[in-house]
């Protein structure tokens, strides 16, 4: 028994997404402001608030059209049940998948279908208007032009929170129609949550003797001590109190003596008399208290010195807090009676502090702590982990399937953001085995950052790789402040002609502009059955798999390739950038190093005299290029150099390409008192 599947409508940047969950760990990707955080914040609240408010700010800005329609529909009499249908609501799907033979246990409490081989069962949280609360909704708001629109929001806003509510129900998977209410109460019972946020407090130096992880024993001693069936630890937690009790028993009578003598002397007030109690003090000591406020960890040091918790390591701190946590919400999972379905750990970028072997072990390893805490106690533990992150590292260490990829875009409704959630589990289907594991394998060994990046290039191999930070300079002296590539996160991948064709479909999944810089590797005959390197104006065909892949043409030629229209090489958010002559009709490089001489006459003489012939002299001098003393040489020695025209074209056209913007809203004079 699992939860299969996440849906929520209306809250903040998930306008409508569905997410769909691995069984064990899910792993969420994507840039800053993409709505990670954001499923984390309504999760908790329908699981651990129990009178759950939100704001009008919370409600995602597509739903303003709905609250003015409806608005607008008010006015003009329509039924208040109409009225009601055209109101937005924040909304919350969790849909549970189980066995047929399996015990339902909880979860048989929200099952209203009768279809035997029916295994799914839903439960929906809506936050929407009361019942009988739109005539107060809308009361005494006046007119209906774009004019009164800030007016009526800056109402809204105030009145949303006490007209609107939280309700629950089960539905029928196969009959939205069919639906009961249930408590709140039971839907958090049969679905509990743990949340490791990534504001840990692990760095925060200003309090003295700052404790974090030490606060953890207080929880995990409170557990304990109400969880009877955990003998070990129920027992441990008592032996506690009983520790604490002796100790309160020997201080307890010099102590308070000494202390008595600290009072006032009332006495000369004619206090006490006859019918005044004494005075008296009485010490007493609780576990509780002192696990918070008196027990620190300590990290073993030399000569009975032990270092306190501050004195290790951020990264060590980090880790050692999530596995207490984890710990933690295992316990708190025995002392629920009754036990619930599933328990699910938000974990908010785990990387946090931790060197990147560290971030690949975690992730690698998160399973199986959960698997050790089941035997450890004989009870498996039904726990559903999801991961947010922004480590390359962490991403690329979990597998293609369980990663979700939340992409930011703009609403052509409303022109506001949204999120929405990318499934490499269902977009990757279409790719066969092999060609999924070299993605993976790929990524995994180069550290690729491809899921945070607003843009990506792809390119041939080390030259253009150590010489691009350059040209992105340079082209951005001509760019406007906003289109700047040096302002945009742009992930450059080395691939090689031979392999970037694999990555087409996976770019075009993720949607992110892309530019893919290769060679033109013209080829001719060699009189032997095979094909060897020439001269592009002496080549017959291009032996590049990335171009013919393109072109979706094995054989096709130079002459086409130079004759393709602009439009030719950009399919979607893909560009591709191949050599091309510099001026019209004049010799065209092969490779980047002979492009860029033939680029650069100021500095390379190819005399000719013709156009093929100064071609095949570019061609012979770069088969001859070391190619680190050529990228140092231009990169630092030489100050003032030509870009390619092909990687310039390419480059601009990335530039202007889907520029991003920040998706976090500016306040506007409609939320401003």
């Amino acid at each position: 028994m699992h939860i299969k599947n996440i849906s929520v409508k209306n809250f903040r940047l998930l306008h409508d997404i569905d997410l769909l969950l691995e069984s064990k760990t899910t792993v969420i990707v994507g840039r800053n402001n993409s709505g990670k955080t954001s499923l984390t914040e309504v999760i908790k609240r329908l699981l651990t608030e129990n009178n759950v408010t939100f704001r009008l700010e919370d409600f995602s800005f597509g739903t303003h059209r709905q609250f003015w329609s409806a608005f607008i529909a008010a006015t003009q009499g329509v039924s208040e049940s109409e009225v009601r249908k055209i109101l937005p609501a924040i909304e919350i799907r969790l849909n549970f998948s189980y066995e047929i033979d399996e015990p339902l246990g909880m979860l048989s409490d929200f099952i209203v279908d009768l279809d035997p081989d029916c295994t799914e069962a839903l439960v929906v949280a809506r936050y929407a208007l009361k019942e009988g609360r739109v005539k107060e909704l809308f009361a005494a708001l006046m007119g209906t032009d774009e004019n009164a629109r800030p007016e009526v929001f800056r109402v809204l806003r105030d009145r949303v929170p006490s007209l609107f509510g939280l309700s629950f129900a089960a539905l029928d998977p196969n009959d939205p129609t069919n639906e009961r209410a249930v408590e709140g109460s039971l839907v958090r019972a049969l679905c509990a949550s743990g949340f490791i946020s990534a504001q840990r407090g692990l760095d925060d130096a200003t309090q003295k003797d700052r404790v974090v992880i030490g606060k953890v024993l207080e929880s995990l001693f409170t557990t304990a001590k109400i969880n009877a069936a955990d003998s070990e630890s129920y027992n441990t937690a008592a032996e506690l109190e009983i520790a604490v009790s002796k100790i309160q028993e020997d201080i307890g009578e010099d102590f308070n003596a000494k202390l008595n003598t600290l009072l006032p002397a009332l006495s000369i007030f004619g206090y006490p008399g006859l019918s005044d109690l004494k005075l008296l003090t009485e010490t007493t000591l609780d576990v509780e208290r002192l696990l918070t406020n008196h027990t620190k960890v300590r990290y073993t040091g030399a000569n009975g010195i032990h270092l306190p918790e501050t004195y290790n390591g951020l990264g060590a701190r980090n880790i050692i807090l999530i596995l207490l946590q984890l710990r933690e919400f295992f316990k708190l999972y025995l002392a629920m009676e009754p036990r619930p379905a599933v328990q699910v750990v938000f974990i908010e970028e785990p990387e946090v502090h931790l060197h990147p072997q560290m971030q690949e072990v975690f992730i690698r390893k998160l399973d199986e702590i959960a698997t050790v805490f089941s035997k450890e106690q004989g009870v498996r533990w039904p726990v559903q982990f999801i991961v947010s992150t922004h480590s390359s590292h962490v991403a690329n260490e979990a597998h293609f399937e369980t990663i979700r990829y939340f992409l930011s875009t703009v609403d052509e409704g409303s022109s506001a953001f949204r999120t929405i959630v990318k499934d490499l589990r269902k977009g990757l289907l279409a790719k066969g085995e092999p060609e999924k594991a070299f993605l993976h394998q790929y990524m995994t060994l180069t550290r690729c950052d491809l899921f945070f990046a607003d843009k990506a290039i792809l390119i041939e191999g080390t030259t253009e790789r150590l010489l691009l930070p350059r040209i992105m300079e340079i082209i951005d002296e001509g760019q406007p402040e906003g289109n700047k590539l040096g302002s945009q996160y742009i992930s450059v991948m080395e691939v090689g002609g031979a392999y970037a064709h694999i990555f087409f479909g996976l770019l075009e999944f993720l949607e992110i502009p892309t530019l893919i810089i290769t060679d033109i590797d013209t080829v001719k005959p060699n009189g032997k059955g095979r094909y060897e390197a020439c001269p592009v104006s002496d080549g017959e065909r291009s032996s590049n798999t990335c171009i013919k892949a393109w072109f979706d043409n094995p054989t096709v030629t130079p002459a086409h390739l130079l004759a393709a229209e602009e439009t030719k090489k950009i399919c979607g958010k893909k560009r591709l950038a191949f050599q091309q002559p510099e001026e019209k009709d004049g010799p065209c490089g092969r490779s980047f190093e002979d492009a860029f001489m033939l680029a650069n006459k100021a500095l390379f003489e190819f005399p000719g005299p013709s156009v093929e012939e100064c071609a095949a002299q570019a061609w012979l001098a770069a088969r001859d290029v070391k190619k680190s003393e050529f990228v140092l040489q231009h990169a630092i020695t030489v100050a003032k150099w030509n870009i390619p025209r092909y990687i310039r074209d390419g480059l601009v056209w990335l530039a202007n390409n889907d520029v991003p913007q920040s998706s976090v809203a500016t306040p506007s004079a409609e939320f401003v008192k």
